[in-house]
């Protein structure tokens, strides 16, 4: 059986990384004034930097539609595959899983997952099923094997100023004055499919970022070996290589990927942010497969 792995944009997934795991991507639109793009395709986080910079305003971003999914579904299907098992930002953040799902029911054999994740927090879930696929699993273990480890995806990040989240509308103009005022660098983490502050170091930016990988560190308790992303939007000189020798000291994972955070990350957290997404339901055993 011939399995295609899916998933929308914002699993934040480097081309090279698609072409290596062989996934195809839904880009969510995103919108600058009434210009209207889809992520990834004909816009770039560059292109969100240099819109800010001259309007001072945000892109929107959106979900794409049934009907788009559906057309999205049945080309991959008439690619040859016998099976399709998509990838969708968190049902809280947006609207794109239910309109996949509502697309998914139109095929028996199409398998929405909404990971409750964000960035590469779904990109963790995504390469586990390609791993899967080369497993030999069918469709519907990799789907349950993705529902049972969503909520272990740990997926976090520092953010160097509330500037964006404050322009679109995501915190407080009294929350934006203070944290300016006191240097307040927080920590984003996503609970329950929704993104909210986890902590509130002060200081430096580096010396926050330096804080929030010790407190990431305490929290791997149980973690799965496999591989650990370093992903940010534009940084500092030198500080995202900082952060990954960090990782890569820790000894725990065999693989540290880094990526570039897309549109959807650099819309809602702008330059200077960085995070560490990793699974922590320990070791996992190579599953056996079994028949349709």
């Amino acid at each position: 059986m011939k399995i295609k792995i899916s998933a929308d944009s914002t699993a934040d997934l480097s081309e090279e990384m698609l072409q290596q795991y062989n996934v195809a991507t839904m880009p969510l639109h995103v919108s600058l004034g009434e210009n209207d793009y889809l992520d990834g395709v004909n816009i770039k986080p560059e292109d969100i930097y240099k819109y800010y910079a001259e309007t001072k305003k945000l892109p929107k971003s959106g979900a794409r539609s049934t009907e788009e999914y559906k057309e999205f579904f049945e080309t991959l299907l008439k690619e040859e595959n016998d099976a399709v098992v998509h990838f969708c930002i968190s049902a809280e953040m947006s609207a794109s899983f239910a309109n996949a799902e509502l697309a998914a029911k139109a095929f028996s054999n199409v398998f929405v997952v909404d990971s409750r994740q964000l960035s590469t927090g779904i990109g963790l879930l995504v390469l586990d099923a390609c791993d899967m696929v080369k497993c030999g699993l069918t469709a519907h273990q990799i789907y349950d094997r993705a529902m049972a480890r969503r909520d272990e995806s740990k997926s976090s990040f520092i953010v160097d100023t509330l500037e964006f989240l404050y322009k679109g509308g995501r915190c407080s103009a009294l929350a934006y004055l203070g944290a300016n005022l006191l240097s307040i660098k927080p920590c984003l983490e996503v609970k329950n499919g929704l993104i909210g502050v986890e902590s509130k170091p002060m200081g430096r930016y580096r010396r926050c970022v330096a804080k929030y990988c010790e407190n990431i560190r305490q929290k791997i308790t149980n973690p799965d070996p496999t591989r650990v992303f370093v992903t940010h939007t534009k940084m500092d000189e030198g500080l995202a290589e900082e952060v990954i020798a960090t990782v890569k000291s820790w000894g725990i994972f065999n693989e540290i990927l880094e990526t570039t955070a897309g549109c959807t990350v650099t819309t809602h957290c702008g330059a200077n942010t960085i995070g560490i997404l990793y699974l922590n339901d320990g070791p996992q055993t190579t599953p056996t497969p079994s028949k349709e």
